[in-house]
C-alpha cells in the first residue's frame, strides 16, 4: 500500500511539477532533454546496467529534442498542458522503474520541485486557491529581475546539467548531500533575484 500511495503522488508531483514550469518557451522541453540524457547514462552505470529504461529514456529524449527545435524561443509550437504533464509522467516513471533513480530524478528536477512546493505553500498562506495561476515561479522573477526568456531558460539548464552531472558521477549516499546543496543553491537564488528586482526596479524608476 505504501509502495502504490508513493507512486501515485511521485507521478503526480512530478507531473504537475513541469505542467507549471512550462511558463516559458522552450523550458520544459529543454529540462526534458537533459533530464533523460542523465537518466539515461545513469541507467548504463556497472552497478546499474539497466538497459531498457535506458533506452526509453534515449527515445523520451529524442522526441524532446526534436519538438525542443520549434519549441525555443521564440517558439511556433506549444506544449500545452497535455504535453506538458506527458513529459513529467514519463520522467517520473523512468526515475522508479528499476529503482535507484529517485535520487537522480530529485537532483535533476530539484529547483522545479522546490521551486513548485514555494508557491503552493505561499497560495494556502496567503487565503489563496492554489489553481490560481500568478507570478510568484521562479522563471517569472528571473523576467521581473530584468533577465530576457532565453537568459531564464539558459540559466534553468545550466542548473540541471549540473547538478544531473553530480547525479551521474556520485553515488547514492552522495546524492543526499548533493541534494542539501541544491536547497541551498534555491534559497541563494531566491535572495539574490529578491536583492537584483529591486536594483531594476530602482534603476527602472529613475530612467522613467
Amino acid at each position: 500500500f505504501i509502495s502504490d500511495l508513493f507512486t501515485i503522488l511521485w507521478l503526480m508531483g512530478m507531473m504537475f511539477t513541469t505542467k507549471l514550469l512550462d511558463g516559458l518557451d522552450g523550458l520544459v522541453g529543454g529540462i526534458g532533454v537533459i533530464a533523460s540524457c542523465i537518466i539515461f547514462f545513469v541507467s548504463l552505470r556497472p552497478d546499474l546496467l539497466q538497459y531498457d529504461t535506458a533506452l526509453l529514456a534515449l527515445i523520451l529524449g529524442g522526441a524532446c529534442l526534436g519538438f525542443l527545435i520549434f519549441n525555443f524561443n521564440p517558439a511556433s509550437i506549444f506544449l500545452g498542458e497535455s504535453g506538458s504533464m506527458f513529459i513529467g509522467f514519463m520522467l517520473g516513471v523512468l526515475s522508479i522503474i528499476a529503482g535507484s533513480k529517485i535520487a537522480t530524478a530529485l537532483l535533476i528536477m530539484g529547483i522545479p520541485i522546490l521551486d513548485v512546493v514555494w508557491v503552493l505553500f505561499r497560495r494556502i498562506v496567503t487565503g489563496k486557491k492554489i489553481t490560481e495561476a500568478d507570478r510568484r515561479h521562479l522563471h517569472h522573477r528571473f523576467l521581473d529581475a530584468g533577465f530576457s526568456q532565453k537568459q531564464t531558460v539558459l540559466i534553468f539548464y545550466g542548473i540541471t546539467l549540473l547538478f544531473g552531472f553530480a547525479a551521474v558521477i556520485l553515488q547514492t549516499s552522495y546524492k543526499l548531500v548533493a541534494l542539501s546543496f541544491l536547497v541551498a543553491t534555491m534559497i541563494g537564488m531566491g535572495a539574490w533575484l529578491v536583492i537584483r528586482y529591486k536594483r531594476y526596479a530602482e534603476k527602472d524608476s529613475t530612467h522613467s
